[in-house]
């Protein structure tokens, strides 16, 4: 017992380690939260593509604020916005199909964030940060404005919970009931843009679509409505983050990536026993 307090006690002892553990706890709640309608909607291959459009204007914010965190938050939310409005203009038609026209899109950003990275001296470094994300280093002022963010978007879901599930699950209805669906959609492009951008310094670029799809995609298994989902998502993703960060503090390993594959053993290990609880009963 006194073994185990101390492996829960002594990563707490540093000021860093505290700070990140709050901010993955809050970042991979929130990617869950909303990740619930990436899943429901089927739009993996949207939040994939999103995280790495914004890289250009990361690239920018890299180069014009000198490094500065508030000048990435500022061009990496900007360029987020206009991504997934792009994206989602995209998405409603045009003779290429959806996954091909986005493909094109977020491969071209890609390179292009990666040629203007490149053109610093320091890019080798800053791009894994950017890519991998870099949770240990997460100052007070970044909690305050995650803490901000986070608040804001949880409340847009809350006042228009009821418009996000009719658009999610019924269109037909929702033109029925005369709601403005593209506003919506648009409304609900733009808050997952913003929690990309947002968790970014937590799993980064790279592994962004993992923490919105993997918990919501596990909870998905263990239940089909939308309250009892959201709910189980954002605990199996906050589990995840204090597991990661855990496991990374004793093997020494980078915390964005262990916080992700915490959370695909989780899936993982529900999926295998559904199957294998499925063919006992068969």
């Amino acid at each position: 017992m006194g073994e185990a307090l101390r492996i829960l006690l002594d990563p707490l002892q540093y000021a860093f380690m505290v700070r990140g553990l709050i901010a993955a706890v809050v970042t991979g709640g929130l990617c869950a939260l909303v990740g619930t309608y990436v899943v429901l909607r089927g739009m993996a291959f949207f939040g994939d593509a999103l995280a790495h459009s914004i890289l250009p204007g990361l690239a920018l914010g890299y180069l014009l604020g000198g490094g500065s965190r508030d000048a990435l938050f500022g061009w990496g939310l900007g360029t987020a916005i206009l991504a997934a409005l792009g994206i989602g203009a995209l998405s409603r038609g045009g003779r290429l199909k959806e996954d091909t026209a986005i493909g094109v899109l977020f491969a071209g950003a890609m390179a292009l964030g990666v040629v203007l990275i490149s053109t610093s001296r320091s890019y080798a470094v800053d791009l894994t940060h950017l890519l991998f994300g870099d949770v240990l280093g997460v100052g007070e002022r970044d909690l305050i404005r995650l803490g901000i963010f986070a608040a804001l978007i949880v409340i847009l879901i809350v006042l228009f919970y009821k418009e996000f599930l009719v658009i999610s699950f019924d269109p037909i209805l929702a033109v029925t009931l005369r709601l403005p669906t593209r506003l919506f959609e648009n409304l609900l492009l733009i808050l997952i843009a913003v929690t990309v951008v947002v968790a970014l310094q937590t799993v980064g670029v790279a592994l962004m679509v993992a923490m919105l799809v993997t918990p919501a995609a596990t909870a998905y298994l263990l239940t089909r409505r939308l309250p009892a989902m959201m709910a189980l998502s954002v605990a199996l993703a906050a589990l995840s983050a204090v597991v990661g960060l855990y496991a990374s503090y004793y093997a020494g390993v980078a915390s964005g990536a262990a916080i992700v594959l915490t959370a695909t053993v989780v899936f993982l290990t529900v999926r295998l026993l559904q199957i294998v609880w499925g063919s006992s009963r068969a």
